[in-house]
């Protein structure tokens, strides 16, 4: 089957170029979008530089956020399984075999990497993983699904669910979002221990409580009115 790599990028120049050779080094059949979101430090500037021919980059003309840049790159998918892939270097390209694998021996439609169930990762912040764990919680409460980690990046799936999914996000609800479609759709859900290098501010993390108070209302939101 082939891969849909898709890649949301915002402010990323110090990564860009690694984990773009990363994801080219898995060995699979595979096509990369990569959707730039209005960059500012010259990460616009370098990918407009690539040729590569399985590589395709598109370019938002202003800022419009994670959720809107992922809506973006699945108009463009043409490969089977598609696996959203943030550019930030704190997930691995080298775990895309074991995330697909539910998948390609028809167990799943939709498999999730999750930092919580056994993974190496680095220790960082206590309050980010409350509050992760918080709104899995309620995600799952609202949403009858035992998901461990409903906000990681690696999120893998059957790229046909696209016809039967409209993404109205443009930024982190994107996650709850999603999350709360499969669900809705009665989609066979797998979780895979995945490794998580997170990053903290001073290193380019982007998302803050704000994201967090936002995804209270994406989980209401879109289980009761969407």
């Amino acid at each position: 089957m082939k891969l849909s790599v898709v890649i949301p990028v915002y402010n990323e120049i110090e990564t860009i170029n690694e984990i773009l050779k990363r994801v080219q080094s898995v060995p699979h059949d595979k096509e990369i979008i990569v959707v730039d979101d209005r960059s500012t430090d010259g990460t616009t500037e370098l990918l407009s530089q690539i040729s590569d021919n399985n590589i395709t980059v598109l370019f938002h003309p202003v800022n419009r956020g994670k959720g809107s840049a992922l809506r973006t790159g699945f108009e463009r998918v043409t490969g089977d399984i598609v696996i959203i892939q943030d550019a930030d270097l704190e997930y691995d390209p080298e775990e895309y075999g074991r995330l697909i694998g539910p998948i390609l021996d028809g167990r799943a439609d939709v498999v999730y990497g999750s930092r919580f169930t056994g993974g190496p990762q680095r220790v960082l912040f206590f309050w980010h993983y409350v509050g992760n764990k918080f709104l899995t919680l309620l995600s799952n409460m609202l949403t009858n699904v035992n998901l461990s980690d409903m906000e990681t990046c690696y999120k893998v799936f059957r790229a046909h669910l696209l016809e039967k999914i409209t993404i109205k996000s443009d930024r982190f609800g994107f996650e709850p979002e999603i999350t709360a479609k499969f669900a809705k759709l009665k989609c066979r859900i797998y979780e895979i221990p995945i490794s998580y290098s997170g990053r903290n501010y001073e290193e380019g993390k982007k998302i803050t409580w704000t994201d967090g108070f936002a995804a209270l209302f994406h989980i209401i939101r879109f289980r009761f009115f969407n």
